[in-house]
């Protein structure tokens, strides 16, 4: 399994192909792009029928086997059952075996479909992001440690990568995490989580703007190759290829586990913000999963939204992004969505490099094939089986309020703009799955408003607010921010 930069040309690609542990340490390719495989692995009816009674640690070994062909499979093995166990997944209803790592829970049955949510939010910091995350610390730990070498993560957060990406490398050998967040803008459950973490390979910066921010200096980082080799950066964000991989599993556990053959086909609804949960979702359809639609669920920053309704691709400026009660999507400039572009472009990578090229300077790009507009492959959309919703502030109220009153369940800001978008998008005989951001407790100030009382917490997270915090206030200013980086690296 080699791997491509969606930037590269066919000539340089050739030149320099990438293997799996090529690519595990690292974020961007050299050229500005992102990695994805050159091909992708086919999975058949007969593996759907053997993995169904997997546990979740055998199916994520099987799936990544596919895409990690350079690690003996011995080591592999070892890896995903060291990260998916009960005791690390431990956050799981009492009603629920704690096994299931990611259990579904049926909303509603009945003449206008199925609808479903999987629950993804059982592990240290209690949303999605731990699912890939803590593998990718055992695969950091594993790769660096073969070669006695050091890693400095630098990435950026609009909430939840950071903190899970911190509880999942703290203590680890070799690693440092030097974590951008907009300051001021992620809910007081977040910010402590990450703020309060007093370990000395953790470095959290407080960036003075948005999440847009942040990621444009994750990337002007990236792209300073000299820097990044010296300094040994590399990143957890879902510009990493190994997170989004990571992240395919859990498509293929809630597929099998709301089915019973494979002429079944199931829909699911993503909370979307960034496109790297979505982006699992789209390449798990391509390797043959039965997906029949993934839907993009977005906040008032509906960026994505607008290019999947129109074909139009516009990010807003940091003044125009809106800080939300859902403010782990409150992001404009979606940075994985460059990976589904290269698809929807026919893999043309001189092509996909252009229109980002525009998006930096004209600040997006038009595919929908009106008079002037970039190109018409926004007509393409519809057989890559996407579709997308928008949910605000008194939307998510309204849902919160309504899931919890109907089934006894209370759900997050994010989850909730989910369910809301699915319920649009509903077709009968397709379960459609929402897959769950986070615990309803990580945005506790918006659950107080819409129920009128605090959510629950799991053990072990009562008053983590005023726990003592550490962290530094920075500008979003690259120089700034390297400089920073090089007097805490000793590099």
């Amino acid at each position: 399994m080699h791997y491509v930069s969606t930037r590269a040309t066919s000539a340089s690609a050739a030149r320099n192909p990438q293997r799996f542990s090529d690519i595990l340490l690292a974020g961007l390719a050299p050229d500005g792009g992102l990695y994805l495989p050159a091909s992708y692995p086919q999975v058949s009816g007969a593996e759907l029928d053997a993995w169904r009674q997997l546990s979740y640690a055998d199916l994520a070994y099987e799936i990544l086997r596919k895409f990690a062909t350079d690690i003996p499979d011995a080591d592999l093995r070892a890896l995903t059952a060291k990260t998916y166990t009960p005791e690390v997944y431990r956050n799981a209803r009492a009603d629920e075996p704690a096994q299931d790592i990611t259990p579904l829970r049926v909303l509603e049955d009945g003449a206008a479909g199925k609808l479903v949510l999987q629950a993804l939010s059982n592990g240290p910091t209690l949303a999605f992001k731990d699912m890939a995350m803590q593998l990718l610390g055992n695969l950091f730990e594993y790769a660096l440690a073969k070669n006695d070498e050091e890693l400095n993560i630098f990435g950026a957060t609009s909430g939840d990568t950071g903190s899970a990406a911190e509880y999942a490398m703290r203590g680890k050998r070799g690693v440092r995490v030097f974590m951008l967040s907009p300051h001021a803008k992620m809910s007081a459950f977040q910010t402590a989580q990450m703020f309060s973490l007093q370990d000395p390979n953790i470095f959290n910066i407080a960036v003075e703007g948005v999440f847009d921010n942040c990621q444009d200096l994750v990337k002007a980082v990236s792209n300073d190759l000299a820097f990044k080799a010296r300094h040994k950066i590399g990143t957890v964000n879902s510009i990493n290829w190994a997170r989004v991989v990571a992240q395919v599993v859990y498509y293929f556990r809630g597929y099998l586990a709301a089915t019973t053959d494979n002429a079944q086909k199931v829909s699911f609804t993503v909370p979307s913000g960034n496109f790297g949960n979505i982006c699992a979702g789209h390449i798990a359809r391509m390797m043959g999963l039965p997906i029949d639609r993934l839907v993009a669920a977005t906040n008032e920053n509906d960026v994505l939204d607008e290019f999947f309704r129109t074909g139009v691709y516009r990010v807003r400026k940091p003044a125009e992004t809106y800080h939300t009660s859902s403010p782990s999507m409150d992001i404009s400039k979606a940075s994985n969505f460059e990976r589904f572009v290269y698809e929807l472009v026919g893999r043309d990578a001189e092509r996909t490099h252009a229109l980002f090229r525009k998006v930096e300077t004209d600040g997006g790009f038009d595919l929908s094939g009106a008079p002037g507009s970039d190109g018409d492959e926004w007509k393409l959309v519809e057989r890559y089986g996407f579709a997308s919703g928008r949910s605000t502030h008194a939307d998510r109220l309204a849902t919160i309020r309504d899931v919890a009153d109907d089934y006894g369940i209370t759900i997050d800001t994010h989850t909730a703009d989910g369910v809301k978008v699915a319920r649009e998008h509903m077709r009968p005989g397709v379960t459609m799955i929402v897959l769950e951001t986070a615990l309803a407790a990580k945005f506790n100030e918006t659950i107080l408003e819409a129920l009128g009382s605090d959510a629950a917490r799991p053990p072990g997270f009562e008053g983590i607010e005023a726990l003592p915090q550490r962290f530094t206030v920075m500008r979003p200013e690259v120089e700034a921010v390297k400089a920073f980086i090089a007097a805490h690296t000793g590099l």
